[in-house]
């Protein structure tokens, strides 16, 4: 079926079946309309590429002609307080050939998550984050004169225009102001949810800037990239929800805030999966999209509890791909694998 026929179907079964118009629609992976989805705007979107491991990825992200890429985390394994060990590496993996022909085409956005900030599962204590900004800025190329340059967190955002309408690009930043983890106890979980109210993700400066950012946005869609899942809370790993008073907090925020389109997308876990929430106050669902990884994958995963998954877990290396059509305002949601198989692929109308 061709994308102008899907929308035809939608509207007819909106009227004869009381479809709501932001209904999401799973598409096999084997549908023939799988790479003739009419985009305005594409974003592609990764996270976990060790520089060390070949990224068999970069040709397929650039058979799609990105406009955007966004780095969500992991975008160098360093582990380490040693500036000129995180500079040597950001500098290998900024040299990689399929990444300096895709700088050369597309706008780079990204946030970083533990193992690039330098500190596993690290926040706001580690030593030596000043000066791990610094290098992560320098690899994003950040001109310095950008604000990133002259306050603490790499958190951004960027109003796009384009001639049918508009995106809001909203990097957090989940480790310079995370509070501590509470471990686990009595399961082989490695965390477990802070009592409610204690500990922050994004601390008092950025909840502000980012409660400005939505609040006047007027933006079509409003895209929120998170290096740690948003919605899938009950894995035992890195979540907003160890802290789940910052996810009731985001929540209403995005309600009252009125914005249009907000779309979360996540990295961390490497597994790549949708997951989705209808929330009271918001008239479309909200997506938390995970894309991860894309040089290795957890690929012996056999199963969590996520009780907002649509679809099905995939636990080999992945990115993500966004087409936005702004007439019809729906976004083609995709994950994409090795020699550009499409794995997975859910259509979200607003």
């Amino acid at each position: 079926m061709n994308y102008s026929k899907f929308l035809i179907c939608c509207f007819i079964a909106s009227l004869s079946f009381g479809c709501k118009p932001t209904e999401t629609v799973a598409v096999e992976k084997n549908a023939d309309s799988e790479n003739t989805v009419f985009s305005d705007y594409t974003i592609a979107f990764g996270s976990c590429d060790n520089q060390k491991l070949e990224n068999k990825l970069w040709e397929p992200i650039l058979e799609h002609n990105p406009d955007v890429w966004i780095w969500g985390g992991d975008n160098v394994y360093a582990d380490t307080d040693n500036m000129d060990l995180l500079r040597k590496n950001y500098r290998t993996q900024s040299q990689t050939e399929g990444y300096v022909t895709l700088k050369a085409s597309a706008k780079i956005f990204g946030t970083w998550d533990d193992h690039d900030y330098g500190l596993n599962d690290g926040g706001e204590e580690f030593s030596a984050k000043s000066e791990s900004q610094i290098e992560m800025l320098d690899f994003l190329e950040v001109d310095e004169n950008d604000i990133r340059r002259k306050r603490a967190g790499v958190y951004h955002a960027e109003l796009i225009n384009l001639p049918k309408g508009t995106l809001n690009i909203i990097v957090l930043d989940t480790r310079y102001f995370r509070s501590g983890l509470t471990e686990a106890k009595g399961s082989k979980k490695r965390y477990q949810p802070n009592t409610y109210g204690e500990g922050t993700v994004l601390g008092t400066a950025q909840w502000d800037w980012l409660g400005k950012e939505l609040t006047t946005s007027k933006a079509d869609f409003n895209i929120i990239v998170s290096s740690i899942q948003f919605l899938s809370s009950e894995h035992g790993f890195e979540t907003w929800g160890n802290f789940p008073h910052e996810v009731d907090k985001l929540k209403s925020l995005i309600v009252e805030s009125n914005a249009k389109g907000v779309i979360l997308l996540s990295g961390d876990r490497h597994i790549s999966e949708f997951s989705k929430i209808e929330i009271d106050g918001l008239d479309y669902p909200l997506i938390d999209f995970t894309s991860s990884g894309l040089t290795h994958a957890y690929r012996g995963f056999s199963g969590e509890p996520n009780p907002y998954r649509v679809e099905k877990v995939v636990s080999v290396e992945s990115f993500g791909l966004l087409k936005f059509d702004f007439d019809s305002k729906t976004v083609s949601m995709e994950m994409r694998g090795e020699n550009n198989v499409l794995q997975q692929k859910i259509l979200q109308k607003y």
